[in-house]
């Protein structure tokens, strides 16, 4: 009996393996998201009943504005929720279309407006029909993580450009005419910026968009954080770059200016060559976007919508314009004050030499979380850290003070 189960067991031997045996090649280049391994640090410390003030994540603190809540239930008790088109509810593509126009003179047909699953997925669709298998797409360092890994994940090579505090740590078009190779299809800008906070102005996006479009590429624009700007009025690359219906696509969200960050709601404005092709694939990868944040998202554009987020950016603008100079005191230097977002990326090198060590230790003797410049790239990461304003000034001000007493 022993013998006649023998060859039976071998083959299942052969086949047993380690998961790094089967493991894609591509994950080998999608590294840790550092700003949530401090946040699970973070959680841990609170579950100890340590008081922790967070810090790290690019997450509004406001909840979602009322007017949406409201829109939500009144479309979940009157209407029934049932897969919508992959390109999104009509009457909210029109809604965004119409907000262009009204916020900022850009005439963009409904017709080229893609309502995704957040606006990771409309990155994820832009790449998916731009890129072939290494494909390279120009792009800032330091920069959001997802964004090179969207790029790796559909085979494609993400081309980082180390650019400094003269540049506003963002791309130019000198950095396009220098950098642009013979694999280069694409060039991705994030304005307002993650994690730095700074904008490409109009003049500056009009003449990247001028060199890519000179070497035969798209610009992508990522514009999640619009909205969110202090002392500049807000913008959008489609009424900056001129021509350029065939080869921009802009990516937008509900989750920062909107904060509706949970309802997991995107858009993005494709050429209308590409429309056809991205629906193609929505419907493969996410059927639709969910249907109950749509009907929600309706309300997002409401006058009272609009008041209340208003008032909640100058908020924003109260808690940058307190943090920066309280930063300072404590040595961090910042080279590039942030004109949005809700962000302020400063040197630390006057204190530390590792800036991973200082944000650990930050967290466990001051109870702050912060993130190290080690997510945002190659760009001397060990030199910066992210603080996101995202509480109140008073809950900043105690921040500093803790981290003060650590440092000083």
């Amino acid at each position: 009996m022993e013998s006649l189960m023998e060859p039976e067991m071998e083959p299942m031997q052969q086949k047993t393996h380690r998961v790094a045996d089967r493991l894609a090649v591509r994950m080998s280049h999608i590294a840790p998201f550092e700003v949530m391994e401090i946040q699970t640090a973070a959680r841990v410390l609170e579950r100890e009943g340590h008081d922790v003030i967070h810090m790290e994540i690019g997450e509004p603190d406001f909840t979602t504005p009322q007017p949406i809540i409201d829109a939500a239930i009144r479309a979940l008790n009157e209407k029934s929720m049932f897969y919508t088109s992959a390109l999104g509810l009509p009457q909210l593509r029109e809604a965004i279309a119409e907000f262009y126009r009204s916020q900022y003179g850009a005439n963009v047909d409904a017709s080229r407006i893609v309502v995704t699953a957040g606006s990771s997925a409309a990155l994820l669709l832009t790449m998916g029909v731009l890129l072939n298998q290494g494909d390279e797409v120009l792009m800032a360092d330091p920069g959001y993580p997802c964004n090179r890994h969207f790029v790796r994940a559909m085979e494609g090579v993400p081309k980082t450009i180390l650019a400094g505090a003269s540049d506003g740590f963002q791309l130019t078009a000198q950095h396009i005419e220098a950098h642009w190779g013979p694999r280069s299809v694409a060039a991705l800008v994030a304005t307002p910026s993650n994690p730095t906070g700074t904008l490409v102005h109009p003049a500056g996006l009009r003449a990247i968009h001028a060199a890519v479009t000179a070497r035969g590429g798209t610009l992508i624009v990522d514009e999640i954080y619009q909205g969110l700007t202090y002392g500049v009025e807000p913008s959008t690359a489609l009424s900056c770059a001129e021509d350029a219906s065939h080869n921009l696509f802009v990516i937008n969200s509900f989750s920062k200016y909107f904060q509706m960050t949970g309802w997991r709601l995107g858009w993005v404005v494709v050429p209308p060559a590409y429309v056809r092709e991205v629906e193609k694939l929505a419907q493969n990868l996410f059927i639709s976007p969910s249907a109950p944040a749509q009907h929600a998202a309706l309300a997002a554009f409401l006058p009272e919508t609009i008041a209340i987020l208003e008032a909640r950016r100058r908020e924003f603008q109260a808690r940058r314009d307190f943090l920066l100079p309280a930063l300072r005191k404590l040595c961090f230097v910042i080279e590039v004050e942030p004109e949005g977002s809700f962000y302020i990326y400063a040197d630390c090198s006057k204190i530390t030499d590792d800036s991973f060590a200082l944000s650990r230790r930050i967290l466990q003797e001051a109870h702050v979380a912060i993130t190290p410049g080690k997510d945002f790239g190659l760009n001397h990461p060990e030199r910066y850290i992210r603080i996101a304003y995202t509480n109140p000034i008073a809950r900043l001000q105690e921040a500093v003070e803790r981290i003060a007493r650590v440092l000083l």
